[in-house]
């Protein structure tokens, strides 16, 4: 029943198209292929080459108190296309806290690695912000405040409230 209700709806939808137009616009659109975007529209990004995975890093806690604002260090800087919002992104990362440098998470001893779409909160802000900019191939560092983590919650049991985390990232690949 619900086929023939389809096949109902594609002819109707077929019988409206042809309407629309003279008998030789219907042949000239049925053996020309559209070719042409329609106004306006923005072409898809093509998808980054994937980088090739590094080993996990050894992620070392600054010296000195936990800063306030968001540090962005470069450790190997990458060559592919740039993270922007919007962006689905592919990254490996390694994750301790400022306090006692305890590993609290990682995608390495996941052995796969993490996607989502930068900029949609879909992560700590201190990621979307982090993140923007950065080049598939690249290693970032990145040491967060609470208010870009987690903040006074925290994430227990591995992160305690208003802790500053560093994270090791590298850009896999970005859509």
């Amino acid at each position: 029943m619900r086929t023939r209700h389809l096949i109902a709806c594609g002819l109707a939808a077929l019988s409206l198209a042809a309407a629309g137009c003279s008998e030789e616009e219907a042949e000239e659109s049925a053996s020309t292929p559209e070719t042409a975007e329609p106004e306006g529209a923005a072409a898809e990004p093509a998808p980054s080459e994937p980088a090739q995975a590094k080993s996990k890093p050894k992620v070392t806690v600054p010296e000195g108190p936990a800063p306030a604002k968001l540090e962005i260090e470069d450790i190997e800087e990458g060559t592919g296309p740039a993270a922007e919002a919007g962006s689905q992104i592919s990254v490996n990362y390694v994750g301790v806290n400022y306090s006692n440098g305890e590993e609290f998470d990682s995608s390495f001893n996941t052995g796969a690695p993490f996607d989502f779409q930068l900029g949609a909160g879909m992560v700590i802000p201190g990621w979307d912000q982090g993140l923007e900019g950065m080049k598939v191939g690249g290693r970032r560092q990145l040491v967060i405040p609470p208010e870009l983590a987690y903040g006074p919650q925290g994430s227990p049991p591995a992160i305690g409230p208003d802790e500053t985390l560093v994270f090791v990232i590298d850009l896999l690949g970005v859509q």
